[in-house]
């Protein structure tokens, strides 16, 4: 149950409007500025005990409950890789082709496999030159060398082109031979992989059939990185989890499912108004073709258009309209709804559904983080917070000695000016900012300080677990200097 603790004129203003039997309506909104958090008798031991461990949506847990936004300066693959090794998730934006989307998923899917189902193979015929090609474009350091029938006949890796052998030179003069390769069949262990890799001193372990014919393939690295990284997104075949955002017109179905082919775990219907008859249309498409396929609708910010979609079929709601950095959505309309309350009406709601709730905008600091949560919100998706990481898109430059990266909203001008048409780009009027943001290091670290903070705030709030902290907020209405106090103040700060 969220409480709040407001001024007694605040309560006064808004009785005064509401009584007021006409329209327009005033009612009154709060963003995270606004509130702070009561603080609640705590019987934890250690912070770190706290279980971040939440839902995303109707069938997908996350360990942590960050979402990177689906933003062409935000996620793309790399992106999506860290944040479902840090146990969140990332949604490849869909400012691309369809197939430089796909792309973008399968390298995600193919980073981390148990057992990778489907290697890719080369023809003992093909050049090296054809070989360093396929690597390049599947990101990988190593293809299985087999026949028309998938019969392993050796394995060609980066290694055999470090000293740049002839490019037109077959593979199978370079290639080590299936003689000398050690394999697996289709029940071995992962324990007993991981003896045979250290045993012969080799990176990647061919599984084959009765016949040598290629039946899987599981490697060193993928072994690391289910111990390096235990509370990783992963789905059914230990692959990292990672969803795609699509569209409402052209080719929005197309791209659905391309998507779902390439792997995607969650699309993400991707508009700014989401209380539309489009969004609606989209989502039930959507579901009808792939009932089994998680879908994230959006954004809304009211309890009717979260029914709305809820009832369409969503299987999680994106809450939050004009509320990000970088968005302009508020001004150039004059529509949208403070984020905080935003949160706590369509939470409401989505509740009643049992259907999750992702906080998207507005979240500046990881205290407002464990505000979005408290009320009502199971994840919160982050862009701007992640723009200036190492693994969002784009390379960081120098301005003044220090070093940034770029960010853009998905309505800016930049964004949209090369998909308008070229006739009518004077029509468009952009909702979204260009901007520079400054340059953070890894992504990981920027997450580790986030989660840290929500440690922080469970602890303040008496909690150990999200579920507990998760609608059960005590919120009290703040004044600027109320949010004076709560930063640094009356001093210097040294950086």
């Amino acid at each position: 149950m969220l409480h709040f603790s407001v001024a007694l004129f605040s309560l006064s203003l808004l009785s005064f409007f509401t009584s007021i039997d006409s329209t327009p309506r005033i009612t009154l909104g709060f963003s995270y500025n606004d509130v702070l958090l009561t603080p609640k008798h705590s019987s934890a031991n250690s912070r770190s005990d706290a279980d971040t461990s939440t839902k995303l949506s109707k069938r997908i847990y996350l360990s942590t409950p960050i979402v990177s936004a689906n933003m062409d300066t935000v996620t793309e693959s790399r992106m999506a890789i860290a944040m479902a090794q840090c146990g969140g998730i990332g949604i490849i934006h869909r400012f691309n082709s369809i197939e430089e989307q796909v792309g973008q998923v399968e390298k995600v899917k193919r980073f981390r496999s148990a057992v990778i189902a489907s290697p890719i193979t080369i023809s003992p015929e093909a050049t090296v030159c054809q070989a360093r090609q396929l690597m390049r474009e599947k990101n990988i350091t190593g293809l299985l060398v087999t026949d028309s029938n998938k019969k392993l006949l050796g394995i060609f890796t980066s290694r055999d082109m470090r000293f740049l052998p002839d490019s037109e030179t077959p593979i199978k003069a370079l290639m080590t031979k299936r003689e000398d390769i050690a394999t697996g069949n289709k029940d071995i262990s992962i324990a007993k992989a991981k003896e045979l890799l250290m045993k012969h001193r080799v990176e990647k372990l061919p599984l084959v059939d009765e016949n040598d014919c290629i039946i899987g393939l599981i490697t060193s690295k993928d072994i690391y990185h289910r111990a390096e990284y235990p509370h990783a997104s992963t789905d059914s075949q230990d692959r990292l989890l990672v969803g795609a955002a699509i569209g409402v017109k052209e080719d929005s179905i197309d791209r659905a499912k391309a998507l779902v082919s390439a792997g995607a775990d969650v699309l993400v219907i991707d508009i700014a108004h989401g209380d539309s008859d489009l969004e609606v249309n989209t989502l039930k498409q959507i579901k009808s073709l792939f009932p089994d396929v998680d879908v994230i609708a959006g954004n809304v910010c009211t309890p009717e258009g979260t029914q709305r979609l809820i009832e369409a079929g969503a299987d999680a709601i994106k809450v939050g309209v004009g509320p990000g950095s970088i968005c302009t959505t508020r001004i150039v309309s004059g529509s949208g709804y403070p984020q905080l309350s935003a949160v706590i009406n369509c939470t409401h709601v989505a509740d009643a559904y049992g259907i999750p709730v992702i906080a998207d905008g507005g979240i500046q600091t990881s205290g407002d983080i464990t505000k979005a949560i408290a009320a009502g919100a199971s994840t919160v998706m982050l862009g701007s917070l992640l723009a200036g990481t190492d693994e969002s898109p784009g390379t960081p430059f120098l301005k003044n000695g220090k070093k940034f990266k770029v960010i853009r909203g998905m309505a800016s001008f930049g964004t949209n000016l090369k998909r308008a048409d070229t006739t009518k780009k004077e029509a468009y009027v952009p909702e979204g900012v260009e901007a520079i943001i400054p340059y953070k290091g890894s992504m990981a670290e920027t997450v580790h300080q986030l989660i840290g903070g929500l440690y922080s705030g469970m602890s303040y709030c008496g909690v150990s677990t999200l579920s507990e902290l998760r609608g059960n907020g005590d919120f009290v209405q703040i004044t600027a200097a109320g949010m004076r106090e709560s930063r640094a103040h009356d001093v210097q700060e040294m950086a």
